[in-house]
Formats: structure tokens, sequence, C-alpha cells
């Protein structure tokens, strides 16, 4: 079929995704994959922990600093925990991710946002305690 024939499948080389080497080979390399997410997750918690107690970063810029370290601990936990990778056979993992996230998106800032109009449109207590007899 084609010039080049195929090396067997124990000679190729890996090119598993990071998160993606329990399917790959063997329970050591499994393990290696959980222990280099647990100290990166350990390190970015460690770092925002750092952060927040010191005078590291600039004042005001303190909680988008911390938000940047819990996205890419975020991300840290999707692919070395849950194992979410770019691979054809993860797209309906992803699709479900993407539609959690946006249906707890529309949760939150639809809560939020109807909190803010009922506070804006109610009476005042002052004028409320008026009312009553």
């Amino acid at each position: 079929m084609s010039e080049h024939p195929e090396p067997p499948p124990d000679t190729l080389p890996d090119d598993s995704a990071p998160g993606d080497e329990a399917a790959a080979a063997g329970l050591a390399r499994g393990v290696r994959g959980y222990l280099i997410g647990l100290f990166l997750a350990v390190l970015l918690t460690a770092a925002s922990f750092g952060i927040a107690g010191s005078h590291v970063v600039y004042g005001p810029a303190i909680p988008i600093a911390i938000a940047a370290l819990a996205v890419g601990q975020m991300g840290i936990h999707l692919v070395f925990f849950l194992h979410l990778t770019t691979a054809p056979d993860n797209t309906n993992n992803a699709m479900a991710l993407g539609f959690g996230v946006l249906i707890c998106g529309i949760i939150i800032f639809g809560s939020v946002w109807i909190m803010a109009h009922l506070n804006h449109n109610l009476m005042p207590m002052n004028q409320l305690l008026q009312m009553q007899p």
C-alpha cells in the first residue's frame, strides 16, 4: 500500500499528551503523570498564597494574578487528573465540559443580574417602614 512499512507498535515514539500517560503504557507512567500533576497543582496553590501574603505583586493586581493562577490550576486538573486532551476521542468530553461551564456561567450571571435589579428597584427600608400602620 505505501512505500514505507510502519514500524511495530512497541518501537513507535511516545507522543502521548501530558495527561494521557495512563492510557499509553504501564502503571508507573500513569503514577508519574499523577505525581507531576500533583506537584504542579501544589506549586500553583503555594504561589497563590505567596502572592496574597506578600508584596511581590502590585496591590490592585493581586486578584487578577490569583485568577490567572486559578485558571492555570484548572488547566492542570483537566489535563493531568481528568485526562482531557485534544485527541479525537475526547471531543465529547470537551464539549460536555464547555456546556457545563456555559450553564454555570448563565446561572451565576443571571442570579447576579436579578439580585442587582431587585436591589435597584426595591423601595428603601425607611420608606417601607413608614408605610406600615
